[in-house]
C-alpha cells in the first residue's frame, strides 16, 4: 500500500506549502494582506492534501480526478503569483524562484495522471 510519506511529489508539495507560508509571512505587502495571503496559502495546501487524497483512493478514477484537482491548485496559484507580480508585491528573483519550483511539481502530477490513466 502507498502511504503518502513514500511519495516524492508529495513531500515535494508540502515543503512548497511550508515556503509560501514563509513568503507570505516576510512579504511586507502580503502579510497584513489577509484575504490575498489566505488565497495563497490555501491553493498551496490543497496540492499537497490534493495528493494525499490521491494517495488514499480505491479506483483510478477517484485517483485521476484527485489529481486533477491538484494540478487545478497550481494553476490557481501560479495566477496569483502573476497578480502579486502586476502589482509589483513581489521581486522578480523571487517570483522566477517560486514559480520554478511550482512548475516543477506540476508536472510531476501531469506524470501521476499519465502514469494513472495508462492504467484504466
Amino acid at each position: 500500500m502507498t502511504t503518502i510519506e513514500n511519495i516524492t511529489v508529495w513531500k515535494r508539495a508540502v515543503s512548497f506549502a511550508r515556503d509560501i507560508y514563509k513568503f507570505c509571512d516576510t512579504n511586507k505587502y502580503i502579510k497584513n494582506n489577509y484575504w490575498f495571503r489566505d488565497q495563497i496559502q490555501r491553493a498551496s495546501i490543497s496540492i499537497a492534501s490534493n495528493i494525499a487524497e490521491w494517495a488514499d483512493r480505491e479506483t483510478q478514477k477517484e485517483l485521476i480526478r484527485f489529481l486533477y484537482i491538484s494540478r487545478g491548485s497550481c494553476s490557481e496559484l501560479k495566477t496569483q503569483l502573476y497578480i502579486l507580480k502586476e502589482l509589483d508585491y513581489i521581486e522578480q528573483v523571487q517570483f522566477d524562484e517560486i514559480v520554478w519550483e511550482l512548475v516543477q511539481i506540476h508536472k510531476m502530477i501531469n506524470a501521476f495522471i499519465k502514469k494513472a490513466s495508462q492504467n484504466l
